[in-house]
């Protein structure tokens, strides 16, 4: 019998949830930055081999949210766990041993799914150091990075997956469609261009999605909170808005595998990081008052 199930993936900003998901599917879904918080909603990835399936949940860190978007983020994460038929908890191998997930993720209760502790950066502390975080405990040491110790993960993953048909046809490697993407990785090259806080107050929407022209064309708008930070992304003579469409344009030529005409601009939306109305708009789900 075949095993299919939802694996999400969980854990504190930074420790390369992103990386892993990208990694396990062997395709860049999920974008990476060095920049904590870079991951705001769930990323869908998918797995099929031989006889399992893993539907893979990217989710944001687990943080205490100060504002109503890292709200947001959390609930968001915290849903997840809900779905999970498996949960990978990822944290940082050169911190040592973590709390458990109840006491990261701050749950009245343990949630219900299996919970697989992944320390990740492996590649960053000696064979020695493993020790250290507890002999004999259950742990799976794996670098997202360099691909250590993801076949035994995955290995893992897969024995505690429920039987079950596959949930999707076996080609399919995402749910959510490429406009998602595409934004993503706009937001990824505003992330790596631009520093201090003006990549976090930047959301991005894709607005027109053209497939039936060649090259195809995208038209997104990213959004800020002030005037000062739409300068900023503008630059000099339009000089920084054009190497973010520049390098972003390539990013999406290389996941769509065709050639994009991209179109970006610059639109200000202020305090939408804290307007209920406008994260709605930008397709967060705020919590609904259920608690763990």
């Amino acid at each position: 019998m075949p095993r299919a199930g939802i694996v999400t993936v969980v854990g504190k900003p930074n420790v390369g949830k992103s990386t892993l998901l990208n990694r396990i599917v062997g395709q860049k879904l999920s974008i990476t930055s060095p920049k904590p918080q870079s991951t705001r909603d769930r990323v869908v990835g998918i797995y099929t081999a031989d006889d399992s399936q893993m539907v893979i949940l990217d989710t944001p860190g687990l943080l205490n949210p100060g504002y109503l978007l890292q709200q947001a983020m959390r609930s968001t994460a915290l849903r997840a766990l809900d779905e999970a038929d498996v949960i990978v908890y990822l944290a940082d191998a050169t911190e040592g041993r973590p709390p458990s997930l109840a006491e990261a993720a701050e749950l009245a209760v343990p949630p219900r799914a299996p919970v697989i502790t992944v320390l990740n950066k492996s590649d960053a502390i000696p064979v020695s150091r493993r020790d250290e975080a507890g002999a004999g405990e259950e742990l799976v040491y794996v670098s997202a990075l360099t691909g250590d110790g993801i076949p035994e993960l995955m290995a893992r993953i897969a024995g505690n997956l429920p039987e079950s048909p596959f949930l999707y046809p076996e080609d399919d490697i995402s749910t959510q469609p490429v406009r998602f993407f595409a934004a993503e990785l706009v937001r990824e090259t505003v992330l790596e261009q631009l520093h201090d806080e003006v990549p976090y107050a930047v959301a991005v929407q894709v607005e027109e999605f053209r497939e039936d022209r060649s090259p195809l064309y995208i038209r997104a708008v990213i959004y800020v909170e002030r005037d000062s930070q739409k300068a900023i992304i503008i630059g000099s003579k339009g000089a920084q808005i054009r190497s973010i469409g520049e390098a972003a344009r390539k990013k999406i030529e290389a996941f769509l595998g065709a050639r994009v005409y991209l179109d970006l601009w610059v639109k200000v939306l202020a305090n939408w990081r804290k307007n209920p109305g406008s994260l709605s708009r930008f397709g967060y789900q705020l919590a609904t008052g259920k608690s763990k």
